[in-house]
């Protein structure tokens, strides 16, 4: 990985730190985000000493469209070339909260942050060659459903189905993605890490998620088990060609079937731009 330049949202704590220390390991130039300012820069500095190699910070709020944008700025502004862009920010909430934007978290942070972080660097990923969106999904995707008629769960909310349709989003729009950029040197792949024993969801935990945790904590795997297949698919070369596919464990998986509806891919997309403010049609170089 020396002189491959890549971004890892999500990255002070569990899946992402662990990601990005094993790629600043392996001599790459990792721009990690997070967001809280003194969590993200401590993240930094420890995995920057650890590793000994190039690992700077910037700090968003990924809820937060305005912000995303600005993180967007700063990252073209800073970086010549994106090789690999790791979206890995995600959360899950029991109760329902909205952002700054009035949307409801969980699609926000989970489904939109990424797809709008994406399409906005997609030109520079284009222009750095064999470039890499790799979208941090889980299995969690294939209890998910697309439910456009209450997408924020304004009517209806569970915190695991939120999750869940989240979870399926981010195959939705990795498959779509994949499909506009046929044709072009960038790929864009999806991954399940496993059960892994971190903080997620520690914030706003469900009763089901604090009676299980703790039985299941001694089986779930650690941060640096459940980084593997990330850091596998940013840093193989086999993988410079393959996109459009759903792996776990290092290898390709089938995800739902309701993950390959590309009808509701498309229209995914299209309430995905309009609620970003991005245009609906194929990016093109």
């Amino acid at each position: 990985m020396h002189g491959k330049t890549v971004v890892v949202t999500g990255a002070t704590g569990g899946i992402g730190r662990a990601t990005a220390h094993g790629l600043a390991l392996m001599g790459a130039h990792v721009i990690i985000v997070g967001r809280d300012p003194e969590r993200t820069e401590e993240a930094a500095e420890t995995i920057r000493e650890a590793a000994g190699g190039n690992v700077d910070a910037v700090v968003a709020d990924l809820s937060s469209q305005a912000r995303v944008r600005r993180l967007a700025n700063e990252l073209l502004t800073a970086l010549p070339r994106i090789d690999v862009l790791i979206n890995n920010a995600g959360g899950y909430w029991n109760t329902r909260h909205t952002t700054a934007d009035g949307i409801e978290h969980t699609l926000a942070l989970n489904h939109l942050a990424p797809f709008l972080l994406t399409n906005l660097l997609l030109e520079r990923l284009h222009l750095s060659g064999k470039a890499r969106v790799i979208t941090v999904s889980s299995n969690a995707e294939a209890m998910g459903r697309i439910n456009f008629d209450d997408l924020q769960g304004a009517h209806s909310y569970s915190g695991a189905t939120a999750y869940n349709q989240s979870k399926l989003a981010n195959l939705l729009f990795t498959y779509e993605l994949a499909r506009r950029l046929q044709g072009t040197p960038v790929t864009a792949n999806a991954l399940h890490p496993g059960l892994v024993s971190t903080g997620f969801g520690a914030e706003d935990p469900g009763r089901a998620q604090r009676l299980l945790v703790p039985l299941l904590r001694p089986f779930m795997l650690t941060a640096d088990q459940g980084a593997r297949t990330t850091i596998h698919l940013a840093s193989a070369p086999g993988f410079t060609d393959v996109s459009g596919r759903f792996f776990a464990r290092r290898g390709p998986r089938r995800s739902s079937n309701a993950s390959y509806d590309q009808a509701t891919a498309a229209q995914l997309w299209n309430i995905s731009a309009e609620m970003t403010g991005m245009p609906k049609t194929n990016w093109s170089p």
